[in-house]
């Protein structure tokens, strides 16, 4: 019975070594704000982003009020966009942007969010093959529009002015076009006056980018099979005076109306 118990001692023993050991010790118990911010600014600054992400969320976590927790939280935002967590880094752009409206650097927050949102759904292929962007869902490239045209409005003078309003042209475009795609749809779908009603849009909305031609088209076609003759009369003269060589005119004038 000795030699039994001592057997059974030895294997709970050991299976509780062998049941904790992979379990990894968290070396961070007992470091201070300084710390934490230093072996998380050091990840992040080596491209070691998931490091750089748990560094940052524990010093936020641990130490709330600290000395670093504003530009931490700024930080963790960056970390989260190069680790291609779209929503996470919008989400610390926006806490930080609340919790620190006068801070000298929350322009930096409204234009991470609006690069985290220019860039979500876009995988690799996306990044370096040419592809039309304008086919995608255009939500996250309206949220992004909407947060460089805020930096822009309430930081004239930021330094990130002129890269935001370049990817807000870049953006116009996308959202134009897409409109313009979804007023075909509707034309092939025999919906014609929402039809319509989106290639309007795109004119008094998107002024001066390449859909619009394409937009002007669809209304002369679409008031042609409405049987709205002045108004396609309209939309064929403004198209055929500012891109005479559109191939939309002639389309628009030989559409056959049932």
């Amino acid at each position: 019975m000795r030699h039994l118990n001592l057997f059974l001692l030895v294997f709970i023993l050991s299976g509780c070594s062998f049941f904790g050991g992979d379990e990894k010790e968290d070396e961070t118990i007992g470091w201070d704000a300084d710390q934490f911010y230093a072996q998380a600014k050091g990840a992040l600054e080596s491209g070691d982003y998931d490091e750089a992400v748990e560094l940052y969320q524990k010093l936020e976590t641990r130490y709330p009020f600290g000395v670093h927790a504003q530009q931490a939280l700024l930080d963790l935002s960056y970390a989260y966009y190069k680790n291609e967590e779209p929503e996470a880094a919008v989400s610390a752009s926006d806490r930080f942007i609340k919790l620190y409206p006068q801070n000298v650097h929350v322009d930096y927050a409204y234009y991470l969010k609006g690069l985290a949102n220019f860039n979500k759904g876009k995988g690799f292929t996306q990044r370096y093959i040419p592809t039309d962007e304008s086919q995608r869902d255009p939500g996250a490239a309206l949220n992004a529009f909407q947060s460089f045209s805020e930096l822009v409005k309430r930081y004239p003078e930021s330094e990130y002015v002129a890269d935001s309003e370049q990817r807000m042209r870049y953006l116009r475009n996308i959202l134009a076009k897409n409109e313009v795609h979804v007023a075909n749809y509707y034309m092939r779908r025999g919906a014609f006056v929402a039809a319509v009603n989106r290639a309007r849009y795109v004119i008094e909305n998107y002024p001066r980018t390449p859909a619009v031609p394409d937009a002007l088209t669809i209304l002369a076609k679409a008031y042609r099979v409405l049987e709205m003759e002045d108004l396609s009369d309209d939309a064929l003269r403004v198209l055929e005076l500012n891109y005479p060589n559109h191939p939309g005119a002639f389309d628009a004038k030989n559409v056959k109306v049932k």
